[in-house]
């Protein structure tokens, strides 16, 4: 190797956990499935495209009640390396968050148990429940189920990856030299880890407005996959990676940063995406 990733501190992601297939699998339709909300309008994929970004293109999704939902819809993407979930945090497990998104009246306007209701009435679903829990739908494994597949949910093999792993060529050095600027300017204080974040909470506007003043508190975001997941920050307000890096610096570590770092940071963190196509082959004991 040429370098000492013992130093880094950022660590490469690995594949996910292996789940057992056919949970997977019953998970993966669970995502797809309207009939998880009240009205049969919204699956979990109708947020959380799994085609492109994990999210969507938009800084606030539309809800269940036709309404923008309050904050940004965060990726589903590498969400089982966070130690919470949510912006704020609220969910240490993918189970509560799911269950969560179930019953919020802005999202799915529905409950685990009424989600398994609906699906009793379909016998493929109830088939497909008794091959894998040895009963119908219920609330707990209908919860189960999707965090099985969402566990699954990793994103590997990024250009970063591959040169923490010691492929010294991964890396131009553009995107070598944003690194090294990414870590001396302080950003690595609070992105860092194997998610590049999502291990800490954090407060924003420290000296300068950054985004929406609410909530004040935030679950500091993953920066994997970044590239591919504007717009960005909690209301999505900031259209492009350019803009999101010169108001971090100015807000979070109270400095102003030439056009030449930007772009430099920026390349660094193009280099973060990994292989999205990878949640289509879950690993499986």
């Amino acid at each position: 190797m040429t370098h000492e990733m013992q130093d880094e501190p950022i660590t490469p992601v690995t594949t996910g956990e292996a789940q057992p297939l056919a949970r997977v699998r019953l998970g993966a339709s669970l995502f797809q499935d309207k009939r998880l909300s009240r009205h049969g309008t919204h699956s979990c994929s109708t947020c959380h495209d799994l085609a492109t970004n994990g999210a969507s293109a938009v800084a606030r999704d539309i809800g269940a009640d036709g309404k923008p939902l309050p904050l940004n819809t965060p990726t589903i993407f590498n969400a089982v390396l966070s130690f919470r979930l949510n912006w704020e945090g609220q969910f240490r497990t993918l189970e509560e968050q799911a269950a969560a998104s179930l019953r919020n009246p802005n999202i799915m306007d529905s409950s685990p148990g009424a989600a398994a209701i609906k699906l009793m009435a379909d016998h493929r679903m109830v088939a497909r429940f008794r091959e894998v829990y040895g009963h119908g739908p219920d609330a707990d494994s209908l919860l189960d189920a999707l965090a099985s597949f969402e566990r699954t949910l990793v994103t590997p093999n990024s250009r970063f990856d591959r040169w923490l792993n010691g492929d010294p060529a991964a890396l131009s050095p553009a995107e070598a030299g944003g690194y090294k600027l990414f870590k001396s300017l302080g950003c690595v204080s609070c992105h860092q880890g194997r998610n590049i974040g999502g291990n800490l909470f954090s407060r924003h506007g420290l000296f300068k407005p950054l985004a929406s003043p609410n909530p004040v508190l935030l679950r500091v975001p993953s920066l994997r996959n970044v590239a591919i997941t504007a717009p960005y920050f909690h209301d999505g307000s900031a259209a492009s990676l350019e803009i999101a890096i010169q108001r971090m610096a100015a807000s979070q570590l109270n400095i102003g940063i030439s056009a030449g770092e930007v772009a430099s940071i920026a390349a660094f963190l193009r280099s973060l995406t990994g292989d999205i196509s990878f949640q289509s082959a879950p690993r499986v004991p």
